[in-house]
Protein backbone atom coordinates (compact mmCIF):
# COMPACT_ATOMS: atom_id res chain seq x y z
CA UNK A 1 0.00 0.00 0.00
CA UNK A 2 1.25 3.51 -0.94
CA UNK A 3 1.70 5.92 1.60
CA UNK A 4 -1.41 8.03 1.56
CA UNK A 5 -1.12 11.66 1.49
CA UNK A 6 -3.52 14.21 4.15
CA UNK A 7 -6.98 14.67 2.53
CA UNK A 8 -7.79 10.85 1.15
CA UNK A 9 -10.33 8.55 2.14
CA UNK A 10 -10.20 5.84 3.45
CA UNK A 11 -14.09 3.66 3.85
CA UNK A 12 -15.37 6.89 4.51
CA UNK A 13 -12.87 8.01 6.82
CA UNK A 14 -10.84 11.27 5.71
CA UNK A 15 -6.84 11.22 6.94
CA UNK A 16 -5.72 14.50 8.79
CA UNK A 17 -1.89 14.82 9.50
CA UNK A 18 0.44 11.74 8.95
CA UNK A 19 1.87 11.50 13.04
CA UNK A 20 3.60 8.95 13.13
CA UNK A 21 5.62 6.20 10.81
CA UNK A 22 6.92 3.32 12.35
CA UNK A 23 8.57 0.34 10.91
CA UNK A 24 5.41 -1.95 10.80
CA UNK A 25 2.22 1.12 10.27
CA UNK A 26 1.77 4.74 10.22
CA UNK A 27 -0.60 6.42 11.96
CA UNK A 28 -2.88 9.38 10.89
CA UNK A 29 -4.88 12.30 12.67
CA UNK A 30 -8.79 11.46 11.08
CA UNK A 31 -10.14 15.00 10.26
CA UNK A 32 -13.93 16.07 9.96
CA UNK A 33 -15.44 19.32 8.40
CA UNK A 34 -14.78 21.37 11.07
CA UNK A 35 -11.24 19.92 11.82
CA UNK A 36 -9.45 17.60 13.40
CA UNK A 37 -11.20 14.33 15.21
CA UNK A 38 -10.58 12.64 18.69
CA UNK A 39 -9.37 9.61 16.23
CA UNK A 40 -6.30 8.18 14.42
CA UNK A 41 -5.88 5.71 12.20
CA UNK A 42 -3.14 3.06 11.97
CA UNK A 43 -2.43 1.79 8.59
CA UNK A 44 -0.06 -1.34 8.27
CA UNK A 45 2.71 -0.67 6.15
CA UNK A 46 2.16 -3.77 3.26
CA UNK A 47 3.99 -2.35 0.21
CA UNK A 48 6.95 -3.99 -1.69
CA UNK A 49 9.04 -4.56 0.33
CA UNK A 50 7.49 -4.89 3.60
CA UNK A 51 8.24 -7.98 6.14
CA UNK A 52 4.39 -10.79 6.53
CA UNK A 53 5.34 -9.41 10.17
CA UNK A 54 3.44 -6.09 9.65
CA UNK A 55 0.23 -8.71 8.15
CA UNK A 56 0.37 -10.82 11.31
CA UNK A 57 0.96 -7.62 13.66
CA UNK A 58 -2.12 -5.93 12.25
CA UNK A 59 -4.38 -9.03 12.80
CA UNK A 60 -2.63 -9.27 16.48
CA UNK A 61 -3.50 -5.89 17.54
CA UNK A 62 -6.98 -5.83 16.35
CA UNK A 63 -7.87 -9.12 18.02
CA UNK A 64 -6.85 -7.92 21.66
CA UNK A 65 -7.69 -4.17 21.44
CA UNK A 66 -10.92 -5.41 20.08
CA UNK A 67 -10.98 -7.69 23.87
CA UNK A 68 -10.18 -5.24 25.85
CA UNK A 69 -12.76 -3.34 28.36
CA UNK A 70 -12.46 0.50 27.92
CA UNK A 71 -10.07 1.94 29.99
CA UNK A 72 -8.14 5.45 29.91
CA UNK A 73 -4.96 3.07 29.94
CA UNK A 74 -5.17 1.44 26.24
CA UNK A 75 -6.91 3.33 23.10
CA UNK A 76 -10.31 2.15 22.75
CA UNK A 77 -10.83 0.64 19.16
CA UNK A 78 -13.67 2.12 16.98
CA UNK A 79 -13.38 0.38 13.59
CA UNK A 80 -11.84 -1.46 11.46
CA UNK A 81 -11.22 -2.65 7.95
CA UNK A 82 -10.26 -6.55 7.00
CA UNK A 83 -6.49 -7.09 5.49
CA UNK A 84 -8.01 -8.78 2.52
CA UNK A 85 -9.53 -5.24 1.30
CA UNK A 86 -8.59 -2.06 3.54
CA UNK A 87 -6.63 -3.14 6.11
CA UNK A 88 -6.88 -0.16 9.54
CA UNK A 89 -7.48 0.42 12.57
CA UNK A 90 -9.68 3.55 13.57
CA UNK A 91 -8.69 4.32 17.43
CA UNK A 92 -9.24 7.02 20.25
CA UNK A 93 -6.30 9.81 19.80
CA UNK A 94 -5.22 9.50 23.09
CA UNK A 95 -3.60 13.20 24.24
CA UNK A 96 -0.38 13.50 26.32
CA UNK A 97 3.08 13.25 25.55
CA UNK A 98 5.29 10.12 24.85
CA UNK A 99 7.85 8.79 27.62
CA UNK A 100 10.82 9.40 25.43
CA UNK A 101 10.32 13.15 26.36
CA UNK A 102 11.29 12.29 29.47
CA UNK A 103 14.15 10.06 28.79
CA UNK A 104 15.85 13.10 26.81
CA UNK A 105 15.58 14.92 30.31
CA UNK A 106 17.22 11.83 32.17
CA UNK A 107 18.57 11.25 34.47
CA UNK A 108 15.09 11.87 36.75
CA UNK A 109 14.73 12.46 40.49
CA UNK A 110 13.81 9.45 42.36
CA UNK A 111 10.06 11.16 43.40
CA UNK A 112 9.40 12.04 39.46
CA UNK A 113 10.60 8.33 38.60
CA UNK A 114 8.73 6.99 40.94
CA UNK A 115 5.41 9.52 39.92
CA UNK A 116 5.84 8.17 36.52
CA UNK A 117 6.39 4.52 37.16
CA UNK A 118 3.71 4.08 39.31
CA UNK A 119 1.60 4.84 36.21
CA UNK A 120 3.01 2.48 33.85
CA UNK A 121 2.99 0.01 36.57
CA UNK A 122 -0.85 1.08 37.01
CA UNK A 123 -1.15 0.29 33.15
CA UNK A 124 0.43 -2.81 32.89
CA UNK A 125 -2.14 -4.19 36.35
CA UNK A 126 -5.04 -3.21 34.11
CA UNK A 127 -4.37 -4.75 31.22
CA UNK A 128 -2.67 -7.74 33.03
CA UNK A 129 -5.88 -8.54 34.88
CA UNK A 130 -7.37 -9.09 31.36
CA UNK A 131 -5.10 -11.30 30.63
CA UNK A 132 -3.14 -9.51 27.94
CA UNK A 133 0.26 -9.46 27.85
CA UNK A 134 1.87 -5.83 25.77
CA UNK A 135 5.15 -7.45 24.85
CA UNK A 136 7.04 -4.35 23.57
CA UNK A 137 6.91 -1.68 26.42
CA UNK A 138 8.67 0.89 25.29
CA UNK A 139 9.22 4.45 26.20
CA UNK A 140 7.79 5.42 22.23
CA UNK A 141 4.49 2.90 23.45
CA UNK A 142 3.70 4.37 26.62
CA UNK A 143 1.81 8.25 26.47
CA UNK A 144 0.82 9.94 29.45
CA UNK A 145 -2.26 11.76 29.56
CA UNK A 146 -2.29 15.31 30.93
CA UNK A 147 -5.11 13.58 33.78
CA UNK A 148 -2.17 11.46 35.45
CA UNK A 149 -2.71 8.01 33.78
CA UNK A 150 -0.75 6.36 31.75
CA UNK A 151 -1.70 4.66 28.36
CA UNK A 152 -0.33 1.69 26.31
CA UNK A 153 -0.60 1.94 22.69
CA UNK A 154 0.44 -0.29 19.83
CA UNK A 155 -0.76 -3.92 21.15
CA UNK A 156 0.69 -5.28 17.61
CA UNK A 157 3.05 -7.75 19.23
CA UNK A 158 0.74 -8.15 22.21
CA UNK A 159 -0.83 -11.62 23.37
CA UNK A 160 -3.96 -12.37 24.89
CA UNK A 161 -3.60 -15.46 26.94
CA UNK A 162 -7.30 -16.90 25.99
CA UNK A 163 -7.36 -15.79 22.36
CA UNK A 164 -4.92 -17.75 19.54
CA UNK A 165 -1.43 -15.98 19.48
CA UNK A 166 -0.52 -15.78 15.77
CA UNK A 167 3.21 -14.22 16.08
CA UNK A 168 4.25 -17.08 18.51
CA UNK A 169 2.69 -19.60 15.58
CA UNK A 170 4.58 -17.98 13.01
CA UNK A 171 7.84 -16.61 14.55
CA UNK A 172 10.30 -18.22 16.21
CA UNK A 173 13.18 -15.49 16.35
CA UNK A 174 12.80 -12.94 19.25
CA UNK A 175 9.83 -10.38 18.32
CA UNK A 176 9.84 -7.10 19.87
CA UNK A 177 12.52 -4.34 20.88
CA UNK A 178 15.65 -5.81 21.85
CA UNK A 179 16.65 -2.93 24.39
CA UNK A 180 13.92 -3.82 26.83
CA UNK A 181 13.51 -7.60 26.09
CA UNK A 182 12.93 -9.88 29.08
CA UNK A 183 15.63 -12.36 28.93
CA UNK A 184 12.27 -15.75 28.42
CA UNK A 185 11.04 -13.23 25.53
CA UNK A 186 14.48 -14.52 23.67
CA UNK A 187 13.53 -18.00 24.54
CA UNK A 188 10.37 -17.77 22.94
CA UNK A 189 8.20 -17.73 25.57
CA UNK A 190 4.95 -14.85 25.35
CA UNK A 191 2.80 -15.88 28.07
CA UNK A 192 4.04 -14.59 30.83
CA UNK A 193 2.40 -10.65 31.85
CA UNK A 194 6.15 -10.71 33.92
CA UNK A 195 7.68 -10.25 30.96
CA UNK A 196 6.30 -6.62 30.67
CA UNK A 197 7.39 -5.97 34.72
CA UNK A 198 11.14 -6.72 33.45
CA UNK A 199 10.60 -4.11 30.43
CA UNK A 200 8.84 -1.71 32.90
CA UNK A 201 12.15 -2.23 35.42
CA UNK A 202 14.73 -1.45 32.38
CA UNK A 203 12.69 1.56 31.45
CA UNK A 204 12.75 2.96 35.32
CA UNK A 205 16.54 1.96 34.81
CA UNK A 206 16.83 4.60 31.85
CA UNK A 207 14.85 7.38 33.51
CA UNK A 208 16.92 6.83 36.55
CA UNK A 209 20.89 6.59 34.97
CA UNK A 210 20.02 7.86 32.06
CA UNK A 211 21.87 4.80 30.79
CA UNK A 212 19.77 1.67 29.07
CA UNK A 213 21.03 -1.21 31.60
CA UNK A 214 21.69 -3.63 28.59
CA UNK A 215 22.86 -1.65 25.63
CA UNK A 216 21.28 -1.67 22.53
CA UNK A 217 21.87 -5.17 20.89
CA UNK A 218 22.25 -5.84 17.43
CA UNK A 219 22.63 -9.24 17.52
CA UNK A 220 20.64 -12.66 19.11
CA UNK A 221 23.80 -13.25 20.92
CA UNK A 222 24.44 -9.91 22.33
CA UNK A 223 20.92 -10.11 23.18
CA UNK A 224 21.06 -13.59 24.71
CA UNK A 225 23.86 -11.98 26.89
CA UNK A 226 21.28 -11.05 29.78
CA UNK A 227 20.40 -14.21 30.62
CA UNK A 228 23.98 -14.39 32.40
CA UNK A 229 25.22 -10.96 32.60
CA UNK A 230 23.46 -9.08 34.85
CA UNK A 231 22.98 -4.44 34.42
CA UNK A 232 25.50 -2.20 36.63
CA UNK A 233 23.72 -1.34 39.40
CA UNK A 234 22.35 1.84 39.18
CA UNK A 235 23.31 3.39 42.86
CA UNK A 236 26.68 2.31 40.87
CA UNK A 237 25.58 5.43 38.14
CA UNK A 238 24.05 7.61 40.19
CA UNK A 239 25.69 7.36 43.74
CA UNK A 240 22.69 9.96 45.02
CA UNK A 241 19.79 7.49 44.15
CA UNK A 242 17.90 5.87 47.32
CA UNK A 243 18.32 2.10 48.16
CA UNK A 244 14.11 1.74 48.08
CA UNK A 245 14.53 2.69 44.59
CA UNK A 246 17.34 0.56 43.40
CA UNK A 247 15.74 -2.36 44.70
CA UNK A 248 12.68 -2.08 43.06
CA UNK A 249 14.42 -1.67 39.77
CA UNK A 250 16.64 -4.85 40.16
CA UNK A 251 13.86 -7.03 41.52
CA UNK A 252 12.29 -6.05 38.20
CA UNK A 253 15.17 -6.91 36.25
CA UNK A 254 15.98 -10.75 37.89
CA UNK A 255 16.50 -13.08 34.86
CA UNK A 256 14.46 -15.81 36.31
CA UNK A 257 10.63 -14.25 36.31
CA UNK A 258 10.35 -16.07 39.57
CA UNK A 259 12.47 -13.40 41.04
CA UNK A 260 10.85 -10.39 40.03
CA UNK A 261 7.44 -9.24 41.47
CA UNK A 262 4.66 -11.32 40.77
CA UNK A 263 2.63 -8.57 39.65
CA UNK A 264 2.19 -4.57 38.40
CA UNK A 265 0.13 -3.78 40.85
CA UNK A 266 2.95 -5.07 43.95
CA UNK A 267 5.84 -2.47 42.17
CA UNK A 268 2.68 0.17 41.50
CA UNK A 269 2.76 -0.17 45.65
CA UNK A 270 6.35 -0.29 46.43
CA UNK A 271 6.61 2.87 44.40
CA UNK A 272 3.77 5.03 46.16
CA UNK A 273 5.44 3.76 49.41
CA UNK A 274 8.80 3.75 49.21
CA UNK A 275 9.41 3.90 53.02
CA UNK A 276 7.57 -0.17 53.03
CA UNK A 277 9.96 -0.87 50.53
CA UNK A 278 11.60 -4.44 52.09
CA UNK A 279 15.71 -4.04 51.00
CA UNK A 280 17.19 -6.94 50.46
CA UNK A 281 20.98 -6.98 49.65
CA UNK A 282 19.68 -5.74 46.02
CA UNK A 283 19.67 -2.34 47.22
CA UNK A 284 23.31 -2.31 48.16
CA UNK A 285 24.65 -3.28 45.14
CA UNK A 286 27.74 -1.04 44.12
CA UNK A 287 29.48 -3.54 41.00
CA UNK A 288 28.32 -6.08 38.90
CA UNK A 289 28.56 -9.65 39.42
CA UNK A 290 32.35 -11.14 39.20
CA UNK A 291 33.74 -13.44 36.91
CA UNK A 292 32.75 -16.82 38.65
CA UNK A 293 29.82 -15.87 39.41
CA UNK A 294 28.78 -14.50 36.07
CA UNK A 295 30.55 -17.95 34.37
CA UNK A 296 28.39 -19.98 36.45
CA UNK A 297 25.35 -18.04 35.43
CA UNK A 298 26.73 -18.66 31.67
CA UNK A 299 26.68 -22.23 32.18
CA UNK A 300 23.38 -22.81 33.89
CA UNK A 301 22.29 -19.81 30.42
CA UNK A 302 23.23 -22.97 27.98
CA UNK A 303 20.18 -24.46 29.02
CA UNK A 304 17.61 -21.56 30.36
CA UNK A 305 14.23 -22.40 31.19
CA UNK A 306 12.68 -19.89 32.64
CA UNK A 307 10.08 -20.18 35.87
CA UNK A 308 6.31 -21.27 34.27
CA UNK A 309 4.38 -18.54 33.88
CA UNK A 310 1.11 -18.07 36.64
CA UNK A 311 -1.71 -18.86 36.14
CA UNK A 312 -4.06 -16.60 33.46
CA UNK A 313 -6.41 -14.19 35.77
CA UNK A 314 -9.40 -16.02 34.75
CA UNK A 315 -9.26 -19.41 34.27
CA UNK A 316 -10.45 -20.74 30.57
CA UNK A 317 -9.96 -24.78 29.03
CA UNK A 318 -7.83 -24.15 25.89
CA UNK A 319 -9.79 -25.01 23.04
CA UNK A 320 -8.57 -28.46 21.29
CA UNK A 321 -6.88 -27.17 17.97
CA UNK A 322 -7.77 -29.17 14.45
CA UNK A 323 -5.30 -27.64 12.13
CA UNK A 324 -6.74 -27.86 8.10
CA UNK A 325 -3.92 -27.55 5.95
CA UNK A 326 -4.70 -26.69 2.88
CA UNK A 327 -1.96 -26.44 -0.25
CA UNK A 328 -1.63 -24.79 -3.72
CA UNK A 329 -1.72 -28.24 -5.69
CA UNK A 330 -5.06 -28.42 -5.29
CA UNK A 331 -7.40 -25.73 -5.70
CA UNK A 332 -10.22 -27.54 -7.21
CA UNK A 333 -13.66 -26.48 -5.25
CA UNK A 334 -14.75 -30.32 -5.12
CA UNK A 335 -11.15 -30.81 -2.25
CA UNK A 336 -12.59 -27.59 -0.70
CA UNK A 337 -16.08 -28.72 -0.44
CA UNK A 338 -14.59 -31.96 0.94
CA UNK A 339 -12.11 -30.66 3.62
CA UNK A 340 -14.99 -28.50 4.54
CA UNK A 341 -17.24 -31.50 4.96
CA UNK A 342 -14.52 -33.72 7.18
CA UNK A 343 -14.38 -30.23 9.19
CA UNK A 344 -17.97 -30.08 10.04
CA UNK A 345 -17.96 -33.57 11.19
CA UNK A 346 -15.30 -32.70 13.24
CA UNK A 347 -17.08 -29.54 14.72
CA UNK A 348 -19.99 -31.28 15.38
CA UNK A 349 -18.01 -34.05 17.60
CA UNK A 350 -16.56 -31.85 19.23
CA UNK A 351 -18.16 -28.39 19.58
CA UNK A 352 -15.51 -26.53 21.17
CA UNK A 353 -12.78 -27.28 19.37
CA UNK A 354 -10.63 -24.61 17.32
CA UNK A 355 -9.54 -24.36 13.70
CA UNK A 356 -6.60 -23.34 11.99
CA UNK A 357 -6.52 -23.21 8.81
CA UNK A 358 -2.95 -23.03 7.49
CA UNK A 359 -0.75 -22.56 4.26
CA UNK A 360 2.65 -23.46 3.73
CA UNK A 361 4.67 -20.98 1.11
CA UNK A 362 8.26 -20.77 0.12
CA UNK A 363 10.05 -18.17 0.73
CA UNK A 364 10.40 -14.55 -1.24
CA UNK A 365 12.44 -15.04 -4.15
CA UNK A 366 13.04 -11.46 -4.14
CA UNK A 367 10.56 -10.60 -7.46
CA UNK A 368 9.27 -7.24 -7.52
CA UNK A 369 5.69 -9.34 -7.75
CA UNK A 370 6.50 -11.78 -5.42
CA UNK A 371 6.58 -9.69 -2.02
CA UNK A 372 6.05 -11.24 1.81
CA UNK A 373 2.95 -8.69 2.37
CA UNK A 374 1.78 -9.62 -0.76
CA UNK A 375 2.38 -12.94 -0.67
CA UNK A 376 1.08 -13.34 2.71
CA UNK A 377 -2.61 -11.03 1.87
CA UNK A 378 -2.85 -13.47 -1.10
CA UNK A 379 -2.76 -16.84 0.76
CA UNK A 380 -5.34 -15.01 3.97
CA UNK A 381 -7.73 -14.08 1.41
CA UNK A 382 -7.36 -17.75 -0.27
CA UNK A 383 -7.95 -19.08 3.39
CA UNK A 384 -10.79 -16.81 4.72
CA UNK A 385 -12.76 -17.87 1.71
CA UNK A 386 -12.67 -21.49 1.95
CA UNK A 387 -13.61 -21.27 5.86
CA UNK A 388 -16.56 -18.60 5.28
CA UNK A 389 -19.17 -21.58 5.06
CA UNK A 390 -18.09 -22.67 8.24
CA UNK A 391 -19.79 -19.20 9.44
CA UNK A 392 -17.52 -20.02 12.43
CA UNK A 393 -16.77 -17.03 15.17
CA UNK A 394 -13.91 -15.10 14.62
CA UNK A 395 -12.39 -16.82 17.83
CA UNK A 396 -12.72 -20.10 16.67
CA UNK A 397 -11.16 -19.31 13.60
CA UNK A 398 -7.64 -18.67 12.79
CA UNK A 399 -5.04 -18.40 9.64
CA UNK A 400 -2.12 -18.92 9.07
CA UNK A 401 0.64 -18.51 6.31
CA UNK A 402 4.13 -20.52 7.46
CA UNK A 403 7.08 -19.09 5.11
CA UNK A 404 9.61 -22.46 4.43
CA UNK A 405 11.20 -24.28 2.11
CA UNK A 406 9.91 -27.45 4.24
CA UNK A 407 6.09 -27.94 4.39
CA UNK A 408 6.44 -31.04 6.64
CA UNK A 409 9.02 -29.63 8.67
CA UNK A 410 6.27 -25.91 9.08
CA UNK A 411 3.70 -28.35 9.95
CA UNK A 412 5.61 -30.38 12.49
CA UNK A 413 7.03 -27.24 14.33
CA UNK A 414 3.28 -25.88 14.83
CA UNK A 415 1.40 -29.24 15.56
CA UNK A 416 4.07 -29.25 18.93
CA UNK A 417 3.95 -25.71 19.73
CA UNK A 418 0.21 -25.74 19.75
CA UNK A 419 -0.57 -28.95 21.23
CA UNK A 420 -2.73 -29.75 17.95
CA UNK A 421 -5.40 -32.60 18.21
CA UNK A 422 -5.37 -33.37 14.52
CA UNK A 423 -4.27 -32.31 10.81
CA UNK A 424 -6.56 -32.52 7.66
CA UNK A 425 -4.93 -32.80 4.50
CA UNK A 426 -5.09 -33.51 1.19
CA UNK A 427 -3.24 -36.45 -0.41
CA UNK A 428 0.10 -36.56 -1.34
CA UNK A 429 4.00 -37.15 -0.64
CA UNK A 430 3.35 -34.55 2.28
CA UNK A 431 0.49 -36.58 3.48
CA UNK A 432 2.64 -39.59 4.20
CA UNK A 433 5.39 -38.11 6.05
CA UNK A 434 2.87 -36.34 8.30
CA UNK A 435 1.33 -39.59 9.23
CA UNK A 436 4.65 -41.19 10.11
CA UNK A 437 5.98 -37.85 12.01
CA UNK A 438 2.89 -35.89 13.38
CA UNK A 439 2.66 -35.95 17.18
CA UNK A 440 -1.15 -36.14 16.37
CA UNK A 441 -4.11 -37.43 14.42
CA UNK A 442 -3.18 -37.11 10.45
CA UNK A 443 -6.56 -37.74 8.44
CA UNK A 444 -5.99 -37.35 4.95
CA UNK A 445 -8.57 -35.94 2.88
CA UNK A 446 -10.03 -37.02 -0.60
CA UNK A 447 -11.98 -35.16 -3.57
CA UNK A 448 -14.75 -37.37 -4.09
CA UNK A 449 -14.52 -39.36 -7.82
CA UNK A 450 -16.21 -37.61 -10.42
CA UNK A 451 -19.40 -39.40 -11.44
Amino acid sequence: MQRLEPGAEVDGFRLGECVHVGSMASIYRLAGRAGPLPLVMKIPRLGAGERSANVVSFEQCRMVLGALAQSPHHPTLVAYGDVETTPYLVMEHVQGARLDEWLKRAPLAPQEVARIGHALALALHEIHRQDVIHLDIKATNVILRPSGPATLIDFGLSCHRHLPDLLAAEFHSPVGNWVYMAPEQTAGERNDPRSDLFALGALLYELATGRRPFGAPTTVAQLRRRLYRDAPPPRSIVPSMPAWLQEVILRCLEVDPGERYSSAAQIAFDLANPGQVALTERAQRRARAGVARTARRWLRARNYLPSPPPAPASAITPLPVIVVALAGDDTSEAFFEAMRAVTRRRLVADGDCRVACITVVRPAAGLADDTPTGRHIKQLVSLRRWAKPLALPEERVTYHVLESDKPVAALLDYATVNEVEEILLGPGRDAAELVTQAPCTVTVVRAPTPG
